[in-house]
């Protein structure tokens, strides 16, 4: 199955990277080992290539999932602690994590298969847990990031069901997230301005 949370890296040069992961997890729920898969393209991936470790984390923060996703300012940053087992952070505010080193990276494709094994893990708080809104809000956080694909009119007839759901049972966070969200589909569905040709 795949679970959904938030993974955090960092490069070479120790700037942290988050960014929310769906890996797959055995079905009895056991995180000693599992599998990311990460973009050629992503930070994510150049840091584990690069011979990082990371944390693979569970949360119900979807303002933090949303912000990610699109790559929004996080201003301020969330509050991480050091690892105990890797070289990498914990997200303080994250509800349980598990640091982890890959053992196999396989990048032949453009979506890379890394399997990972789990180092140590931890709990700082229980798991609030997901509404209807939190549910919304991760798959509209999955749809933002779809904009270079699929049609602007698929994409806003989803937002208005998952703007209902967020109206009747979510919270300011998950309001803000959805409008986050909505904003960065509508304005990465505009076409660029065409530059004008010097006049002679």
């Amino acid at each position: 199955m795949i679970l959904e949370g938030l993974v955090t890296t960092l490069s070479p040069e120790g700037e942290l990277n988050i960014a929310p992961m769906g890996p797959k997890i055995p079905a009895d729920l056991s995180l000693g080992t599992f599998v990311l898969r990460p973009y050629r393209s992503s930070t994510t991936y150049r840091n584990l290539k690069a011979g990082g470790s990371g944390v693979f984390h569970i949360t119900d923060d979807v303002l933090l999932l949303a912000r990610t996703a699109i790559g929004a300012a996080l201003d301020p940053p969330p509050a991480t602690t050091p690892a105990r087992a890797v070289l990498g952070r914990v997200l303080a505010d994250a509800c349980r994590y598990y640091e982890f080193r890959p053992i196999v990276v396989d990048d032949i494709d453009e979506r890379t298969t890394v399997l990972v094994e789990t180092l140590a893990e931890g709990r700082i708080r229980d798991f609030l847990g997901f509404n209807r809104a939190k549910h919304a809000v991760v798959e509209a956080a999955i749809l933002a990031t779809r904009t270079a694909f699929l049609p602007l009119s698929e994409i806003l007839e989803e937002f208005q069901k998952f703007s209902v759901i967020v109206d009747k049972t979510g919270g300011p966070a998950e309001r803000e997230a959805l409008d986050l969200l909505l904003d960065h589909v509508r304005r990465s569905s505009r076409p660029p301005l065409e530059s004008k040709a010097p006049s002679s």
